[in-house]
């Protein structure tokens, strides 16, 4: 391990060396121009020097390194740090009988400008080798040492920073920065000797992901200028973000170091493919987000982008100057900071006369004040008025401090607390630079930097980190348009470790109070599940939890359980309605009016054979199996009763023993009768001796074995399952599951109420049979016909009651449809039987008593010979009329 770390110590030198010589290499052949003479720099004397770097200018035009002054960012920055050396200079308990010098360069916001202005701090750090060097006369050359710098303030640009820090480290000079945000630079193996009094971007990238979130958006775009401060904070961005989880970058664009024409349109173009992204996150400088904005404006797309931007738009003014309607709504980040009022006074106090130190302050007068100075030689332009030198900052012309003073003023106190700390340790008692601070030692003077810990300018704690880190803390801005006349950053609320953002104080384009979106898909209303795009953890799809399903969670949908039905807004499951027959529905109504006329009927017949038991006719008729048959018949018409009554256990043991039993009865009574005719008739053929069990004892037996086949199977199906009710959820389930309803029943299937009735078919059956077989017996023999005509029509009544019952399997009222079905057909039964058996006897009985008389008795021998006769001649069946022996 230890030769591992030994060879790595041994690569870094040689990079190191490398870089060295690299620089070296470029120190030589600028070092000439910047040695005597510095036509951009300022210089203040003093027993310490302090670098300064700061953006006088901007970027130039292509070939040229310098643009037009930057007034805020460059003058007044650069005052500021002025400001702060007088202060400290002038304070007799920091750095007593010490004075603070500058040199202080321009980086004309360009790196590798910034980069060849910065080789001035590291002069004296380079031995010449002048041996060969010498004078016209001979003597050895004087060349004046330049000024040891033994830290720097700067850059502002982070691009800049980073450029000049990978030279400051390998001359270990301390730089300390008052506007450098990327994250880049908290890295301190490669920039070691690199502190910043503001926070890192990696900070204003959570705050500004903590804004995001706030507004409930989801989706948003990412827009950066190409460099280090634009591409790193982006990236800080885009890497939090997908730590956090909840946002999802819809865009992520770049805007080059030299857009071509018609570039910011594009960059807007691509914006709008992804249109629901609104919300845009923009870390660029100045320019770039006036030239966006002003696309944005081209493309009539004002009102619509939402901006985000980061601490280099800040509380400007210049990047939305005349575009304010475009930028209305733009939430700001800006480390927080104060307004020094003691800046104020120095610099509204400075002219032309009192501050001739500042070499560049002419050219900002010049522009402040939209005046022309006169120079020898040099022609005023009649176009601009000649400046008098009386006018005065704040009051002929407008004035704000800009937002980063406040760090310049700390950074410089900063290092001047680190100087003082060093001073009370290496020089105690020495007034003035001892000799063990000269030359100031670079590495050690970082360990007090890092040490420091002040109330800086604005009553804010300054301290580093051990990245060189300052803590992060950030004022909240808006830029709101109460009127247009009064545009204006307001601040809406603060970061610090945690967002506090007062919502209800924002306002959006046209004064709009209420929250815009910046989503991917719109929340899924309730019982939508959300189907995701693949790869797009913020975009979904809405798909409706259909049929009988319910929303189990955001993703996922669930069939309800059986016995229920989901919610009208399908979120969870609700019991099913159950319901019954009721008595006052048409299919109740119309069984149980045809049953109840059955039953008044069959009471009718009853009341009247009771009352004319003796009579020829009721006697005839075989009074004990009429009375039977007509039993059978009254609880044929009972069980319509049953089967619309309320379900329940004493019901369903009713239903099961009756709905059979009365037809079983019926027809064993019938099928006794037709077996006996045919019987008697087929042994008169044969014989002269009648046939045995034809008794009205032996029938009324034989009928009541029959019966008792159709108990006995009821008893077994009672002993094997009792009887019980069951709540039926599949038969009414159609697919809108709103008409889904739970069904109250007794536990007989289809196919268990066919084989409780098979028994009575087979009766009816074997009975037709009879009857087909007896048709032949003479008309006045007993009830041969009328039984034959009730099962014929009963047979026909039942063939249609098969596919009415069954064909109904599908329907949503099926079991209305076959309960009064199966009733309306035992009705008809019992009223085919009853009217083609019994009411013409009756009205015999009733309208015309005078028929209702004995005959003449004739022997069943005499029957029989006659039918005999009958058949030895080969008549035609009932052509005789034979008289039958109606005792029995």
């Amino acid at each position: 391990r230890e030769t591992t770390e030994a060879g790595r110590q041994f690569l870094q030198k040689i990079r190191q060396f490398q870089v060295t010589i690299r620089w070296f290499d470029q120190v030589v052949q600028v070092g000439a121009s910047h040695q005597h003479f510095h036509p951009h720099s300022i210089k203040i004397p003093g027993d310490i020097t302090l670098g300064g770097l700061f953006p006088i200018h901007a970027r130039g035009p292509h070939g040229l390194p310098c643009g037009e002054l930057k007034k805020e960012k460059g003058i007044h920055r650069m005052e500021a740090m002025l400001y702060a050396l007088d202060q400290i200079n002038s304070d007799p308990e920091l750095l007593p009988n010490i004075t603070l010098g500058a040199r202080i360069l321009d980086t004309c916001s360009r790196d590798t400008y910034a980069l060849e202005q910065s080789l001035t701090f590291v002069q004296a750090l380079i031995q010449k080798d002048t041996s060969d060097i010498r004078c016209s006369n001979g003597e050895p050359p004087i060349i004046r040492k330049p000024e040891r710098v033994v830290g720097v303030i700067g850059a502002s640009a982070s691009s800049v920073s980073i450029m000049v820090a990978n030279i400051l480290r390998l001359f270990e000079i301390p730089q300390v920065s008052y506007a450098s945000t990327a994250p880049e630079l908290s890295d301190n193996n490669r920039y070691d000797f690199f502190s910043r009094v503001v926070p890192p971007d990696s900070y204003q990238a959570q705050a500004m992901l903590d804004i995001v979130k706030a507004l409930g958006w989801n989706y948003v775009s990412t827009l950066a200028s190409e460099g280090n401060y634009g591409e790193s904070g982006v990236d800080a961005f885009m890497q939090i973000s997908r730590e956090a989880g909840g946002v999802c970058i819809a865009q992520s664009v770049k805007i080059p170091r030299e857009p071509t024409a018609g570039e910011f349109d594009k960059i807007i173009k691509r914006l709008m493919e992804t249109s629901n992204a609104r919300g845009v996150i923009i870390f660029a400088n100045e320019d770039d987000i006036k030239r966006v904005l002003e696309a944005a404006e081209r493309a009539n797309l004002t009102g619509h982008f939402l901006f985000v931007g980061s601490d280099s738009w800040g509380a400007k003014s210049s990047p939305i100057a005349e575009l304010e309607d475009v930028a209305e709504g733009a939430v700001t980040i800006l480390p927080k900071r104060a307004s020094i009022d003691g800046f104020d006074q120095y610099f509204t106090s400075r002219s032309l006369e009192n501050n001739r130190r500042n070499i560049w302050f002419n050219e900002f007068w010049e522009d402040d004040f939209r005046c022309k100075l006169t120079r020898p030689g040099i022609k005023l332009d009649p176009d601009k008025k000649k400046c008098t030198g009386e006018e005065r900052i704040g009051r002929d012309s407008s004035y704000e401090q800009e937002g980063k003073v406040q760090f310049v003023i700390d950074a410089v106190y900063a290092v001047a607390y680190a100087l003082h700390s060093m001073h009370l340790d290496l020089c105690p008692g020495s007034f003035g630079v001892c000799s063990n601070m000269d030359p100031v030692e670079g590495r050690l003077l970082l360990d007090y930097i890092r040490a420091v810990n002040f109330n800086g300018s604005a009553g804010t704690t300054v301290l580093f980190n051990e990245n060189g880190d300052a803590p992060g803390r950030y004022d909240i801005f808006q830029f709101q348009m109460t009127n247009h006349s009064h545009p204006g950053y307001r601040v809406i609320g603060q970061w610090t470790n945690n967002l506090r953002l007062n919502v209800e104080e924002m306002q959006w384009s046209g004064g709009d109070k209420s929250l815009p979106d910046s989503i991917c898909s719109f929340p899924c209303k309730p019982g939508e599940r959300k189907k995701m795009v693949k790869g797009v953890p913020c975009c979904w799809h809405c798909e409706l939890c259909d049929g009988y399903q319910y929303q189990l969670d955001e993703f996922n949908c669930e069939t309800c359980p059986s016995d229920m039905r989901p919610a009208p807004n399908r979120t969870a499951c609700r019991p099913t309605p159950i319901i019954k027959l009721e008595w006052n529905s048409p299919w109740a109504l119309v069984p149980a009016s045809l049953a109840l006329l059955g039953i008044l009927a069959t009471s009718g017949v009853v009341i009247t054979f009771i009352r004319f038991n003796d009579t020829p006719i009721v006697r005839a008729s075989g009074r004990e199996l009429s009375y039977v048959l007509l039993t059978g018949i009254f609880l044929i018409y009972l069980i319509t009763f049953l089967m619309i009554a309320e379900p329940g256990v004493v019901a369903c043991a009713f239903r099961r023993l009756l709905l059979g039993l009365g037809m079983a009865i019926t027809y064993s009574a019938m099928l006794t009768k037709t077996n006996r005719i045919y019987r008697i008739f087929e042994q008169g053929k044969r014989s002269v001796t009648p046939p045995k069990f034809i008794s009205p004892t032996s029938q009324l037996i034989i009928t009541f074995v029959l019966i008792s086949v159709q108990v006995l199977g009821v008893f077994v199906w009672f002993a094997v399952v009792p009887p019980h009710t069951i709540i039926d959820y599949e038969e009414l389930r159609p697919p809108n599951p709103n008409l889904a309803r739970g069904i109250l029943k007794c536990d007989m299937s289809d196919l268990s109420i066919i084989c409780c009735l098979s028994y009575s078919i087979v009766l009816m059956i074997t009975c037709t049979v009879y009857a087909v077989k007896s048709r032949g017996v003479p008309e006045t023999f007993n009830e041969a016909k009328p039984i034959g005509f009730t099962m014929y029509t009963t047979c026909i009544i039942w063939l249609a009651f098969v596919p009415i019952f069954f064909g109904t399997a599908q329907s949503t009222e099926k079991m209305f449809i076959q309960t009064a079905t199966l009733t309306v057909s035992m009705s008809l039964s019992a009223f085919v039987s009853l009217g083609m058996l019994y009411m013409p006897k009756v009205y015999v009985i009733i309208f015309h008593p005078e028929r209702n008389v004995q005959k003449r008795k004739r022997s069943f021998k005499v029957s029989a010979a006659r039918l005999s006769q009958k058949s030895s001649n080969e008549k035609q069946n009932g052509e005789t009329k034979i008289e039958p022996d109606r005792s029995q």
